[in-house]
C-alpha cells in the first residue's frame, strides 16, 4: 500500500498496517487501498475491518462508569493562581492602569490559558485505555473538548449576544454546578439551540439561490480548444491568509488538468500539457517540480472552469477529475448542482457568530454563513476596507480635524486623498509605494471595487480566497472547482458601452462568450467593435438575468419575469435542466444528452418464414425492409423478438 518503502534493504518482511489505527488512520488506510487496488478491492478490505471491529468491541465490552472521569489532583491548585492573576488584574484597573476593554480581555486570557492547562493535565493524567478516553482518542465518538467538560472545567460560556461572560464555569459535571454556574451555562445552551434552527433555514436558501445560479452548468464537451489553439487556463499557487496557510497548492492542482509540461531540474516531464494531474503525479510535482529559473515549483498553470470556453456548460478538460471517482469528469455530467450542494450542504456547519475583535469601536468582522452569502451575493461588505485606485507613493496626514492618506502617482503626477473614517485601522505606513488596488485600511473589500482596479483575473481569485478562507478556517475542506462554477455565472455578463456596428444596444447585459465572438466577426470584417465592460452580478441576480424566462420565473419574482418576458417576446431554448423539469422534458444531463439519445443502431435482421416482419412491426404496406437496417432509437423506443434477435425499432 506505500506505507513501508519495499525498495529499501531489510524492509521486505516489515508489516504494512505497524501503527495505532484510529479514525484517521483508518481513512488513510482506506485511501491507499481504493488507489493502489480499486473498488471491488476496497470492498472486501472494509468489510473484514467491520468484522474485526464487531469481534473485538464485543470482546472488550466497553462500558463507561463515573469512576473514568478523574479530575487532575492539581485542579484547585490551578484555580487559585488564576483567580489571584484575575485580582491582580482587577486591581490594576481600580488604580487606573488599564482600560475597562483591557482587563475584560486579560480576564478572559487568563481562565482561558488555566482551561487550556487544566485540560492538557487531565488528558496527560488519563490511562491510555481509560474507556472514555480511548473513545475520544480513537475518534469514535466525543472530544477533548467534552472530557474537558466532564472531568477539568466546564470553562467560558458566551451569552446571548456571543460575547464571552468573563466569570468561567470552575466545576466540572463529575463534581457538579452551582445555581449560579447552571443558570451562566444555559445562556449557552440555549443559544446553541436556537442558533441551529436559524442556520438550517439560511443554508437551505443558500443552497437554492446556488443551485438555481448554477443548475444550466453540465460538461458539454470533451474539450474546449481546437488541436491548434492555445490552451486557456491560469496560474495557481498556495492561498495564504498573513503567514498561515489556507489551501495547499498541492490541493489545488490535484484533479486538473496542466497547460504546459511541468518538469524537474533535470529536465525529464513529471506532467505532460493537457494531462491531469493525478494525486500521485501531484506528489511528485510537489517533490521534484521546477519552475523556468530551476527553483522549487510555487506555482502551476492549470486549465480551470473560470478560462473555459464552452458556451453552453463546462467541458471535461477544464473541470478535471469527478471528485466522486478521482476519474475524469464524463460528458453530461452536470457539475453546476454538484458544486452548488457542495457548497451549501456544509453551510450548517458555519458558525453564525460575528466574533468581537477587540480595540477601539473595532467593526465586528462578518465571518461563517453570512460572509458567504454577502461573497456570492457580491454586496458591499461590513467593515468596508479602502483602497488605492492607481499605484502611487503614500502619504499619511493626521490632523485634529480628519485623517487622510494621499496617494500620488509620481509619474503621472496624479494625486488622491482617501479620508479614512474615524475607528478604522490604517494598514500601511507613511510613505510606502503601492500598487493599484492596495487596501489601505483593514477590512473586506468590495469585489466590484477589484474588477473596476485590477481586472476580471484578480477578483476571480479574491472570490475563490474569501470563500476558501471561511470554509477552512471552520475545518471544512471544499474543492476550488466547486466555487469557480458559481464564479464563473457570476461574472458571466458584459454591459455594453458604445455600440460600434454591433447590434447591441448600449446599457444592455450580454454573455461574455456572444459579446467576444459578434467583436471578432466584426474585426475580421473590418467593421468597428462594441465596447463594453466586465460586470459582476450577485447569485440572486445571476439567477434572474438567465436567458431561460421558465428558470428565472420559477425562481423568484414570477410575475416580474413572466410580464417582461411576454413583452420582450422572449423565447426559452430549454437549455438548463429546471426549464426541462418544468414543461416535463428529459433533463439535457446524463443520459437525457442529446448525444445520447440519438444513438444509431446498425444490425442484421435476419428473415425467417415463419415471421412475416411487415404485420409485426406495421410498416408500411410498400416499404420493403432493407437488410442492414438502420434504425434510430429515439424518445420512445419499442422492442419486437424479430427472428432470433430482440431489435429496437423506432414505432
Amino acid at each position: 500500500l506505500g506505507f513501508v518503502d519495499r525498495e529499501v534493504e531489510g524492509n521486505e518482511l516489515l508489516l504494512e498496517v505497524d501503527f495505532h489505527v484510529g479514525k484517521k488512520q483508518l481513512k488513510q488506510i482506506l485511501e491507499k487501498v481504493i488507489n493502489t487496488h480499486g473498488a471491488t478491492q476496497t470492498a472486501e478490505v472494509l468489510d473484514d475491518v467491520k468484522a474485526i471491529g464487531y469481534k473485538f468491541s464485543t470482546r472488550a465490552a466497553m462500558t463507561v462508569s463515573i469512576s473514568d472521569m478523574t479530575v487532575p489532583p492539581q485542579k484547585p491548585q490551578m484555580i487559585e493562581e488564576a483567580q489571584n492573576t484575575v485580582d491582580r488584574i482587577t486591581k490594576n484597573y481600580k488604580r487606573g492602569l488599564i482600560t475597562e476593554e483591557e482587563r475584560y480581555k486579560e480576564v478572559v486570557e487568563t481562565w482561558k490559558a488555566t482551561d487550556d492547562k487544566l485540560t492538557d493535565a487531565l488528558l496527560s493524567g488519563l490511562d491510555k485505555y481509560n474507556n472514555i478516553f480511548m473513545m475520544a482518542d480513537s475518534g469514535a465518538r466525543g472530544s477533548d473538548k467534552q472530557i474537558k467538560q466532564l472531568a477539568g472545567m466546564r470553562g467560558l460560556m458566551a451569552d446571548t449576544t456571543g460575547r464571552t461572560i468573563e466569570l468561567p464555569i470552575k466545576s466540572n459535571f463529575r463534581e457538579g454546578l452551582d445555581v449560579l454556574e447552571y443558570f451562566m451555562s444555559a445562556h449557552g445552551a440555549r443559544k446553541g439551540l436556537s442558533d441551529t434552527a436559524l442556520r438550517t433555514a439560511d443554508s437551505g436558501y443558500l443552497t437554492r439561490r446556488l443551485v438555481d445560479v448554477s443548475q444550466q452548468l453540465i460538461i458539454h464537451d470533451a474539450d474546449c480548444v481546437g488541436p491548434d489553439e492555445e490552451i486557456p487556463g491560469m496560474y495557481v499557487q498556495a492561498f495564504m491568509d498573513a503567514n498561515e496557510e489556507i489551501e495547499s497548492l498541492k490541493d489545488r492542482i490535484t484533479g486538473r488538468f496542466s497547460c504546459e509540461d511541468i518538469k524537474d531540474k533535470d529536465g525529464n516531464v513529471l506532467v505532460k500539457a493537457n494531462h491531469m494531474i493525478t494525486p500521485r503525479r501531484a506528489e511528485r510535482v510537489m517533490k521534484k517540480g521546477v519552475d523556468e529559473n530551476g527553483e522549487p515549483i510555487s506555482k502551476v498553470k492549470i486549465r480551470t472552469i473560470l478560462s473555459c470556453r464552452c458556451k453552453n456548460g463546462v467541458c471535461a478538460k477544464c473541470y478535471g477529475a469527478n471528485m466522486a471517482t478521482g476519474e475524469v469528469v464524463q460528458v453530461g455530467e452536470a457539475v453546476g448542482i454538484v458544486a452548488a450542494q457542495s457548497i451549501g450542504e456544509p453551510g450548517t456547519q458555519l458558525t453564525m457568530r460575528t466574533f468581537h475583535t477587540g480595540g477601539v469601536a473595532g467593526d465586528d468582522i462578518t465571518q461563517g454563513l453570512p460572509r458567504v452569502e454577502e461573497l456570492f451575493e457580491a454586496r458591499k461588505p461590513k467593515g468596508l476596507a479602502i483602497i488605492t485606485e492607481f499605484a502611487g507613493r503614500a502619504t499619511i496626514s493626521d490632523t485634529k480635524k480628519k485623517r487622510e492618506v494621499i496617494v500620488t502617482n509620481e509619474e503621472t503626477g496624479e494625486s488622491k486623498a482617501y479620508l479614512i473614517p474615524y475607528g478604522s485601522r490604517i494598514k500601511i505606513q507613511d510613505g510606502v509605494m503601492l500598487d493599484a488596488g492596495d487596501e489601505l485600511t483593514e477590512g473586506s473589500v468590495n469585489p466590484h471595487d477589484i474588477l473596476k482596479i485590477k481586472g476580471l483575473r484578480a477578483v476571480q481569485d479574491y472570490m475563490l480566497r474569501e470563500v476558501q478562507r471561511v470554509y477552512r478556517l471552520q475545518g471544512v475542506d471544499i474543492n476550488d472547482k466547486h466555487i469557480e462554477v458559481i464564479v464563473r455565472q457570476m461574472l458571466k455578463k458584459v454591459r455594453v458601452e458604445e455600440k460600434g456596428d454591433s447590434e447591441f444596444l448600449p446599457g444592455t447585459m450580454v454573455d461574455v462568450l456572444e459579446f467576444e465572438d459578434v467583436n471578432k466577426k466584426l474585426e475580421a470584417e473590418g467593421l468597428t467593435p462594441a465596447t463594453g465592460e466586465q460586470i459582476m452580478l450577485g447569485i440572486t441576480k445571476a439567477s434572474l438575468a438567465t436567458d431561460s424566462f421558465l428558470s428565472a420565473a420559477s425562481f423568484q419574482e414570477t410575475t416580474k419575469v413572466l410580464t417582461e418576458a411576454a413583452i420582450n417576446g422572449k423565447v426559452d431554448h430549454l437549455i438548463g435542466l429546471k426549464e426541462n423539469v418544468i414543461i416535463g422534458k428529459h433533463i439535457p444531463a446524463g443520459t437525457g444528452m442529446k448525444k445520447y439519445r440519438d444513438v444509431r443502431l446498425n444490425t442484421d435482421i435476419q428473415m425467417e418464414t415463419e415471421v412475416d416482419l411487415d404485420e409485426e412491426i406495421n410498416l408500411d404496406e410498400e416499404a420493403e425492409m432493407p437488410a442492414e437496417a438502420e434504425i434510430e432509437t429515439q424518445e420512445e423506443t419499442v422492442t419486437e423478438e424479430a427472428a432470433e434477435e430482440a431489435v429496437t425499432v423506432e414505432e
